[in-house]
């Protein structure tokens, strides 16, 4: 058909509304590009609504895409808090073919599906909707299931993005119910089409086939459809769609895919260094927070020779994959080829010998990238490996790879399909379906929310005489969500043996772990009398107490005919915390075990008594030992393998163990030392369980000690692992500079540890504020690293802050700046001690060394313009203490 001038003007105007204006005011940082289409269909709604991102949506009631929808659609039967509304909280249903015509310039669009599985009003049940989706001749969707794929995923909602090529003026996008399953349903809550330029044909060069043997050139036809699948931002943080540039992708942190212990070393680029687009490269391909930042293997070339810094991905098995690769040099002012030479393997096939970034993009904060084509064989979900190895033939400067960006993209098969199964659901036994999901559309993580541990074991006969009782209780709670939601408030106390784990999918979702535990072998968790308690703290002889906190009294106990120190922590009645601080301590250190976590031995629960027993530490809490103590003062190294132990324990809370856990209580009171130094993460009353990636929250009210609270926490009562790592931050801050996190006495600018700490980096003065103890004691290089990683780590924003891994990494490296000024006579200290005997050394043997360069050198630390809003939170909290030798929580009763 030939559409008259007048006939084009009206669909231009028409086309409007659903225009974003963000697009345009994106154009400059895409390059110039500026996208004809930017359509942002809200499905089932109707008029306009923004986004959390500030996209306007418009609702697909009597729009031109088809003109038969003239009443809204459905809305879901609940959502949950953390699911944004738009475009997710209406949906529109087709219980037969449905065709959505987009007009559309020529050209490459980007079109985005979004998909909220829920039931729906009108008796929809989300487990009905099993539907097709084809754009064009394309099929993009196949029997997909969204009930099965996010519960497989434990995503709450789904994004599937796409690449199609419009050759035609209009793209088709239809939805199918299958006919294969009785009540099938198609359904979609939002449609996402942004043109966007041929990023898979310009650059570099086209890219090679990885085959074995020698790569050969591929081409990618111009008329395919490809499926985005992952897009990482290397050692950095996630990219939301408004930090893009003008594309509005989403880049996800790609900590959850390295295998192993080999997770290198990630750093921003140098102060020095300014990332400068060649002409080849466009900066719509990547935007410069990507080529910003980079994971590399690090600097000990014996260790890096014996592993491979190595990500694993799932992907769909039988199709062909584009992988591109992002590079860009940014460490280092001055470099030149050869520096470091690596090589690339895809599913252990050789991809690429001898890359040299410096050769490939021609000099230092130079953007460029590589793509590589490779074939799965199998079928359903299989392992996509990439690994890059430090190429010895080329005898590099440095034994090292890096990386700052990766993107996988599926090609369409022969058949025009991109469609793969529906992935398998984890065994029946492991589910949980009261599992805290992820609010995001990134791809699966192998850091799953939610664990649902509990206390059992060395008591059946209490078991027997509940049972009954519980399955009634059990009854009145299913069918529904747990009023409250994700709040904190008491719960109804019922012995922990009693609770099960057999909640079913239409169950409660809650975010507090300590909503249904489960039976545990009895050599996890002890079960003790009210008589062995008393046996083992002579009657809670005063002349034991160790402290009094917000739970209750602390006493020194021994247990196994004297044999074993313990810490008998026995709650009390009056007291604030109660029932769900016993249950979730309970909950959680029952199921974990970890050398820097501390060990519950047990627990009593006998005459409405709550008692927790836990290993006793020898030397109480970190805080006791760098203010306000009569105790020697540590020295600089052995304050960085305390650090580091922290963060060991801390990291394993957020991706080691069996579901991810927030401790939302991090303080130098609450990490402890045993009699060998070692340091300990105790208190896990106020612990909750929740989604791992940086923009994903659990909404709870807030709780927490304040000066070390996250501020976007504090804001808007939204809980991510990121606040743990806000609140280590202070941590770190506070072992630096030996004094609190909050000291109301001091200068208003000065009240807040975090605030001033910042300020003075900020600055270049942090040095002027660090414990004098330390002085002369800390290697300059060792001390920028330090300052560097505690600064990022209180950003105001939880996506600017790095992970607890990327933490742990980077003190690892400080500490070995610290051992080798040391080894090389550069700076006295006591070698980092681990007893007692080290620190008399340091107090009695040695003087303090000025070094002349510390202050100059310490001032060049790379500083950034966060803040957080210059606030301060004040509280008592933190002054006027009396420590303990044991037991941290008992330290703190406030701030709850």
């Amino acid at each position: 058909m030939i559409m008259t001038p007048l006939c084009c003007l009206i669909t231009l105007l028409l086309l409007v509304p659903f225009s974003s204006a963000a697009a345009a005011a994106a154009a400059a940082a895409a390059g110039g590009f500026v996208p004809r289409d930017d359509i942002l269909l809200n499905c089932g709604a109707r008029g306009k609504s923004n986004d959390t991102d500030g996209r306007t949506w418009s609702g697909d009631v009597g729009s031109m895409f088809n003109p038969s929808l003239t009443s809204p659609g459905p809305t879901a039967a609940s959502q949950d808090s953390s699911v944004p509304q738009v475009p997710y909280l209406s949906a529109r249903i087709f219980t037969s073919p449905f065709t959505y015509s987009f007009p559309l310039g020529p050209g490459r669009k980007f079109l985005r599906l979004h998909f909220y599985p829920s039931n729906y009003s009108d008796g929809l049940r989300a487990s009905d909707a099993i539907f097709s989706v084809t754009a064009g001749p394309v099929t993009l969707l196949h029997n997909f299931s969204a009930l099965q794929t996010a519960e497989a995923l434990n995503f709450d909602y789904l994004v599937r993005e796409y690449s199609v090529n419009v050759s035609t003026a209009t793209l088709n996008l239809t939805f199918t119910p299958s006919r294969n399953y009785s009540n099938a349903y198609a359904f979609v809550n939002g449609i996402e089409i942004l043109s966007i330029p041929d990023i898979f044909g310009a650059g570099t060069g086209g890219p090679n086939l990885v085959n074995g043997g020698t790569p050969i050139p591929f081409t990618v036809e111009p008329d395919w459809a490809l499926q985005t699948i992952y897009r990482l931002n290397v050692g950095g943080q996630a990219i939301s769609p408004t930090g893009d540039s003008g594309l509005f992708r989403t880049w996800d942190d790609d900590s959850p895919y390295i295998y192993g212990a080999g997770f290198g070393v990630t750093y921003s680029s140098d102060p020095n260094v300014t990332i400068d687009y060649p002409a080849s490269i466009p900066e719509y391909i990547a935007p410069v927070d990507v080529y910003s930042t980079a994971r590399s293997m690090g600097r000990d070339a014996h260790l890096n020779l014996n592993f491979n810094l190595t990500w694993i991905m799932s992907v769909d098995g039988g199709f062909y994959y584009l992988m591109r690769l992002h590079f860009c040099e940014i460490q280092y002012p001055v470099a030149k080829p050869n520096m470091r030479v690596f090589n690339i393997y895809v599913n252990n096939q050789t991809a690429q010998k001898g890359a040299d970034v410096i050769l490939w993009s021609g000099g230092i904060g130079d953007p460029y990238y590589v793509d590589y084509v490779f074939i799965t064989t199998g079928t359903g979900l299989v392992d996509l490996w990439l690994e890059l190895q430090p190429d010895v033939t080329a005898k590099p400067f440095m034994y090292d790879a890096i990386l700052n960006g990766l993107e996988v993209f599926k090609l369409q098969d022969s058949n025009n399909n991109l469609a793969g199964p529906n992935p398998d659901l984890p065994p029946q036994p492991q589910i949980d379906p009261d599992r805290a999901k992820k609010h995001r559309s990134g791809k699966s993580k192998n850091n799953t929310p939610v664990i649902a541990g509990g206390v059992g074991g060395g008591f059946a006969a209490l078991l027997g005489c509940f049972l009954l009782f519980l399955l009634c209780r059990r009854q009145k709670k299913k069918g529904g969500k747990v009023a409250g939601g994700g709040s904190d408030g008491p719960s109804g106390w019922l012995p922990l043996s009693l609770y099960g784990n057999s909640h079913t999918a239409s169950s409660a979702k809650t975010n507090a772990t300590g909503s249904n535990a489960s039976s545990l072998p009895s050599n996890l968790c002890r079960h003790f009398s009210f008589a062995e308690i008393e046996a083992a703290t002579n009657g809670f002889d005063e002349a034991l107490l160790l402290g009094v906190g917000g739970f209750g009294k602390v006493y020194r106990g021994e247990i196994d005919g004297g044999s074993m120190k313990v810490a008998v922590k026995r709650g009390n009645a009056m007291s604030d915390q109660g029932v769900h601080e016993f249950e979730t301590e309970i909950e959680m250190l029952s199921k974990l075990r970890h050398r820097h976590l501390v060990s519950l031995i047990g627990y009593c629960e006998e005459n409405r008594e709550m008692i927790l027993i836990y290993d006793y530490m020898a030397h109480g809490t970190l805080r006791e030992h760098l203010y306000k103590t009569k105790n020697s003062p540590l020295p600089w190294r052995q304050r960085l393998e305390i650090c580091i132990g922290a963060a060991r324990g801390l990291h394993y809370l957020h991706t080691g163990a069996k579901h991810t856990i927030i401790h939302r209580d991090v303080k130098t009171t609450n990490i402890l030392l045993d009699e060998k130094w070692v340091a300990k993460v105790s208190d896990f009353g106020l612990s909750k369980t929740g989604p791992d990636l940086d923009n994903t929250h659990v909404s709870t009210v807030v709780k927490g000690s304040f000066g070390y609270l996250d501020p976007e926490y504090f804001r808007r009562q939204q809980l991510t692992e990121k606040s743990d790592v806000y609140s280590f931050g202070v941590v770190l801050f506070e072992v630096l500079c030996a004094r609190p996190a909050l000291n109301p006495t001091l200068a208003k600018e000065q009240v807040s540890l975090a605030e001033w700490a910042l300020h003075c980096q900020k600055k270049g003065i942090l040095d002027q504020i660090v414990d004098p103890y330390l002085k002369g004691k800390i290697a300059p290089q060792c001390f920028k690293k330090f300052a560097e990683t505690a600064e990022k780590c209180v950003s105001d924003q939880g996506m600017e802050r790095p992970s607890m891994g990327d933490v742990l990494w980077n003190l690892e490296f400080a500490l070995q700046l610290q051992e080798s000024a040391e080894e090389s006579g550069e700076i006295v200290g006591a070698g980092g001690l681990s007893d007692s005997e080290g620190i008399s050394l340091v107090m009695k043997g040695k003087k303090d060394v000025d070094d002349p360069s510390l202050e100059t050198t310490t001032t060049t630390a790379t500083t950034t313009t966060m803040s957080i809003g210059g606030r301060s939170l004040n509280s008592e909290d933190s002054d006027g203490l009396t420590p303990s030798a044991v037991f941290s929580q008992i330290m703190n009763p406030k701030g709850r």
